[in-house]
């Protein structure tokens, strides 16, 4: 008689009563093992593997002993799976669907000892899809049911578990003060309102020895014992539990608990928090977010805050420096982009040559790790040109802008961490761009050594006078009309279009400067349509309004 090898599975979705000699799942076991027995007549002998799940879902299929089954079905080790009930293999009709496939594919059936069917046939099918259906919608509902009562339970001040925040234990369904952690979060709270910025806050507790307490959670995971992270004093900053509270999604309620922080401290906080996130919305909501909002100050140390300008339908933005600043420092306003693309492109220079970076963040290297180091870099240069802000609050601790030029103050172990190294102890290194501020006209503008705008940028209005200019030459060619007469149809003066035209006769190269945005960073429509400003030389044009391109004919 052939052999049948029966693999038993059992499983059970809460811990309650695993602890016990003879629990929930050695009953099951036992059942099938009976029914094993019965069908000794078959060939049917049972495995001595166990295939156990205690305390886990049956809506999902990670699940370790299942996992095992699964595995010795697809390696021929299983004939027939025996379950007490369908339900504790699967809750869910799309996990059956795809456990199904797989025991079709090795040719294994499964039997369910409290529930006969033959799944051989259409009918058989229907009825184990049925009764599926109905273990789903039980799970369902007890799904529902369960977030209901904490749903009640919150709105009556409850607390309904999970990691309590720092200050507070869990006391039944409430919380109770820890006194010396309630401490160290009201410390906390307060020196953010001297200091005002939470990457600054992070340093000044690392250096006053301020860390983390270690704790360990309800399921004995050990945590704290570390310098606070920005993001750890952010979920600080702005928990409402420290209020006496309890948040149940985006509704808040009174809580059992005492707090620890008093309202007037609260507001104060929450105040300077939404003050400094000015400028930093997320890029789903701003079309153009504020790269390095919070990292921006002049060479006198006073901050520059995001700002911006609307003129019609065009947002300009700005860095400039607070309105109730030091009256005896000139205030600065500076155009944001130009002032992002330097930085941004001094950095990704920097993180393309990871060797010489490494070397000047004092950083130890090993042979073997070049080609990873070099992978490492040319990836993180690419998310700073792609305007990635998450890599810029990671590696920039200030940028400081001068007349003469842009320092970058970058973290060591920043560095470290995005190249991929071990890490070590390494001081801030500091990226210096060789751009500096010229004015404009009213403006101030960023360029190069070269006397170009030290990135790119499309002056729209100067584009317009272009398209304008090679416009009405083209009409004073075809037609038969003179400059007085095309004035009046374009409803302009006939001396601001003798002007404009002479822009048509603007060398190639200086056209296709303009047309790119590799201008002089001192040319704006003024001076450009100003007397006497178009030479008749092309080549002095381009000394004049394009030095760049004389530059890289040189």
């Amino acid at each position: 008689m052939k052999t049948v090898r029966c693999a038993i599975y059992t499983r059970k979705s809460s811990e309650e009563g695993l602890e016990q000699d003879f629990n929930s799942l050695d009953a099951q076991r036992e059942a099938c093992a009976a029914y094993i027995l019965s069908q000794a007549g078959e060939g049917w002998t049972q495995l001595a593997e166990r295939y156990d799940d205690g305390g886990i879902s049956g809506g999902t299929l990670e699940r370790a002993g299942l996992k095992r089954l699964l595995e010795d079905v697809a390696n021929g080790r299983v004939d027939i799976i025996v379950v007490y009930k369908v339900d504790r293999l699967t809750r869910s009709l799309l996990d059956f669907a795809k456990l199904v496939e797989a025991f079709d594919g090795a040719s294994v059936s499964f039997v369910s000892v409290t529930q006969a069917f033959n799944t051989t046939t259409s009918m058989g099918r229907l009825t184990l899809n049925m009764l599926l259906s109905f273990a789903q919608f039980e799970r369902e509902v007890t799904a529902e049911r369960i977030r209901d009562k904490i749903a009640a339970s919150k709105a009556k001040g409850m607390w309904m578990g999970g990691i309590p925040p720092l200050g507070y234990r869990p006391d039944g369904r409430t919380l109770a003060i820890v006194p010396e952690h309630a401490a160290i979060v009201t410390h906390i709270f307060r020196r953010y309102l001297v200091i005002g910025n939470v990457r600054l806050l992070a340093e000044s507790l690392k250096r006053e020895g301020v860390l983390a307490p270690a704790r360990s959670t309800a399921t004995g995971k050990h945590i704290g014992g570390r310098p606070f992270t920005r993001g750890q004093l952010y979920l600080m900053l702005g928990c409402r539990t420290y209020l006496g509270e309890i948040r149940h999604h985006d509704t808040v309620h009174p809580g059992l608990h005492r707090p620890i922080i008093d309202t007037g401290l609260w507001e104060q906080v929450q105040a300077k928090l939404a003050h400094n996130r000015q400028g930093q919305r997320s890029g789903r909501r701003a079309s153009s977010p504020s790269l390095l909002a919070g990292l921006v100050r002049c060479a006198d140390g006073v901050p520059l805050v995001p700002d911006h300008a609307t003129k019609g339908k065009v947002r300009y933005r700005y860095y400039a420096s607070r309105k109730d600043g030091d009256d005896n420092i000139a205030p600065l306003r500076l155009p944001a982009r130009e002032l992002e693309n330097a930085v941004t492109e001094r950095l990704a220079a920097a993180l393309e040559d990871p060797l010489s970076l490494a070397a000047e963040a004092g950083l130890g290297l090993d042979g073997h790790d070049l080609n990873r180091l070099i992978a490492a870099g040319g990836q993180a240069a690419g998310a700073a040109r792609a305007r990635d802000r998450s890599i810029m609050l990671d590696l920039i601790e200030f940028v400081e802008v001068d007349t003469g030029r842009i320092s970058i103050c970058c973290s060591g172990s920043a560095i470290s961490s995005i190249l991929g190294l071990a890490p070590q102890h390494s001081g801030p290194v500091t990226l210096i761009s060789d751009v500096r501020l010229t004015r404009s006209g009213r403006a101030l503008r960023f360029i190069d050594d070269s006397g170009a705008r030290a990135s790119a940028e499309i002056d729209a209005s100067l584009v317009r006078l272009l398209a304008r200019a090679h416009r009405w030459w083209r009409i004073l060619r075809s037609e038969a009309v003179d400059i007085k007469t095309l004035a009046l149809r374009e409803k302009v003066t006939a001396s601001w279009m003798t002007r404009v035209l002479r822009l048509a006769f603007l060398s190639p190269d200086v056209t296709e400067a303009l047309l790119s945005g590799r201008q002089g960073g001192g040319l704006d429509t003024v001076s450009l349509l100003s007397a006497a400003a178009i030479d008749g030389d092309w080549k002095k044009q381009a000394q004049k309004f394009c030095p760049e391109v004389m530059a890289g004919n040189l």
